[in-house]
């Protein structure tokens, strides 16, 4: 399997799986595409070996599990320097996620919890030691994900 070479097959899977990985299973996938649960377990782990599906995410109410402080810190990072950065902030403790930007000055994004301010504080001080310049910080009320709908061809119907 080549880089953006998907059939149909493999880009619904992706779609049923980002749907609810958890409580999808290959026979659920394969009575809706048609197939047996021996060809989608075989598709799934050609795009697992292949790194297309990179792992399988929980997400979590971080207030209703006792950390209330949901955070956004936007950082600017040296371009030569914006991967390695970006790397080591994943292991400063209460950061969720990061994502590095390719355009502009605001070129890694940082997803912080904490309990207290004091939390989100010494996080947004350990990612300044590391050598990112934090250009804003966003408290978030709530986040939502929702599956890829293009993975769908348009003759499966937009029903999903």
């Amino acid at each position: 399997m080549r880089d953006g070479e998907l059939d149909s097959t493999d880009r619904s899977i992706l779609y049923y799986l980002q749907q609810d990985a958890r409580r999808t299973s290959s026979n659920d996938i394969a009575e809706r595409l048609g197939l047996s649960a021996s060809t989608v377990r075989t598709r799934i782990n050609k795009l697992e070996d292949s790194g297309i599906i990179r792992g399988y995410h929980i997400d979590i109410d971080y207030d209703l599990a006792g950390y209330p402080l949901y955070t956004k810190i936007i950082c600017t990072a040296p371009v030569t320097d914006r991967d390695a950065l970006a790397d080591r902030a994943r292991e400063v403790h209460g950061v969720t996620a990061v994502r590095e930007i390719m355009t502009g000055k605001r070129n890694v994004y940082v997803n912080a919890i904490g309990q207290t301010h004091d939390d989100l504080n010494r996080i947004a001080r350990e990612l300044d030691e590391l050598g990112l310049d934090i250009v804003d910080e966003q408290i978030i009320r709530d986040e939502y994900v929702c599956p890829y709908h293009g993975f769908l061809e348009e003759d499966e119907g937009g029903d999903e």
